[in-house]
């Protein structure tokens, strides 16, 4: 009985863990909107305060840049939190324990 308790126990902290982890995404990827959202609009009000039209000041790159590297990491902070991470998967740390184990192992029987 007490091993059940101790893997249910186990098995909330992971869950309260996930949970932290994707609420400090959505806070990651609210904070990117409003910020970028404010920055985008005061170059662009500050563009065509310099005489370009919407259409230019909107298309300007320095619109945009912030928003495409804060973005990429904002994709890597999503990969993370909902484990999708193609470098390391949900076992590749497994299976890095195991085979250093068995590597291990095969040196000790060398000796024996």
């Amino acid at each position: 009985m007490e091993i059940n308790e101790n893997n249910n126990r186990d098995k909330l902290e992971r869950a309260k863990k996930r949970v932290v982890e994707m609420k400090g995404f959505y806070i990651h990827l609210t904070v990117y909107i409003l910020v970028n959202t404010f920055i985008s609009t005061m170059k662009i009000v500050r563009n065509m305060g310099n005489g370009e039209s919407f259409f230019d000041a909107f298309l300007d790159f320095g619109t945009f840049v912030v928003w495409i590297f804060w973005g990429i990491g904002l994709f890597f902070h999503g990969i993370k939190v909902f484990s999708h991470n193609p470098f390391f998967g949900k076992n590749w740390e497994q299976k890095q324990i195991q085979k250093f184990m068995d590597k291990e192992k095969k040196e000790a029987e060398k000796y024996k």
